[in-house]
């Protein structure tokens, strides 16, 4: 039988809107997250019902949206800029309506992957050698400290639009031209070869780890939500030890970003056996493909579960 809330907690949780869509990038994967937490919500007895921020033509008023509906917590499950950025958060707030996840400061650093860098150089976090690209000097300039190969990355994007692993300039200067139609800020990221392991942060506890096997060149969207051979590994070779390490350091990179309920944290490990940061999600995916749910049911909590302890916080 699966999970389901008692009617004290139903009440106590009252009604809940789930809001997904929005208007990035990363809305098509915002509506099946958005649609996968609002049917496990109803199937565990929370009186849940859905909102597509914007709509399928984007000619909605979100403000409208929201004040058109009885709300007494709002489940935000959208994904890239506009939504896992702060600035719905901070409309939340204005209209008192409590939301999972982090708060304003948090959603926006975490969603500036330029800024987490900073910060995490700024708290004594290991991550990645970076450069940030704005001319052609900057590129003269990250072939010298930074060399080959390297990740390109927009700052702003997430579920790897506009990412690029490059091998020489030329690639670089293509890779650079891709990623400035996303996003006005892009980094290059030293290129760390290993392992790549993300980490599921719930309420400031690390959930089991996962290393990421994939034939392309990196996690890429692809590898993320459409690919059947990318591998998901509890087992993942680590010493208790190590395991311990990792999972510290998301747990601090959570803290230091100061997030709220839950988030993700991608990390990749070096041949030497060192840990790097790399960036903080604070609006995980939720599909069918997603690692967070993963996570949680390697630890023994349900999707169902997940949920309901996630809305219960906001």
């Amino acid at each position: 039988m699966s999970y389901r809330v008692s009617e004290e907690q139903a009440q106590a949780l009252g009604r809940v809107a789930v809001v997904y869509g929005g208007n990035s990038a990363e809305r098509p994967v915002s509506l099946k997250s958005g649609e996968a937490v609002l049917q496990a919500l109803l199937r565990a007895g929370v009186d849940a019902f859905g909102i597509d921020l914007f709509g399928p033509d984007g000619a909605l008023n979100p403000i409208a949206q929201l004040s058109e509906h009885k709300i007494d917590r709002v489940f935000l499950i959208l994904h890239g800029r506009g939504g896992e950025d702060g600035t719905l958060q901070g409309l939340l707030e204005m209209m008192n309506l409590p939301y999972t996840g982090s708060g304003v400061s948090a959603s926006a650093i975490g969603m500036d992957k330029l800024r987490s860098k900073q910060l995490f150089v700024g708290a004594n976090l290991p991550t990645p050698p970076f450069v940030v690209l704005e001319t052609d000097d900057d590129l003269n300039r990250c072939e010298v400290e930074l060399d080959y190969p390297m990740m390109i990355k927009p700052a702003h994007e997430g579920s790897s639009i506009g990412m690029h692993k490059v091998r020489n300039r030329a690639e670089l200067t293509a890779a650079w031209e891709d990623a400035c139609q996303y996003d006005s800020c892009v980094i290059a990221e030293q290129w760390i070869t290993g392992s790549e392991f993300t980490v599921a942060v719930l309420n400031n506890k690390a959930l089991p780890a996962i290393r990421l096997e994939t034939p392309h060149d990196f996690y890429d969207f692809d590898a993320k939500y459409q690919a059947n051979d990318t591998r998901y590994m509890f087992d993942n070779e680590l010493s208790a030890k190590q395991q311990e390490d990792l999972h510290t350091l998301s747990e601090k990179a959570f803290k230091a970003l100061g997030c709220k309920d839950w988030a993700r944290v991608d990390v990749m490990q070096d041949a030497a056996g060192q840990f790097y940061l790399l960036e903080v999600n604070t609006a995980p995916g939720m599909t069918d493909h997603s690692l967070v749910p993963m996570a949680a049911k390697e630890a023994g909590i349900s999707f169902e579960q997940l949920v309901v302890e996630i809305v219960s916080e906001a």
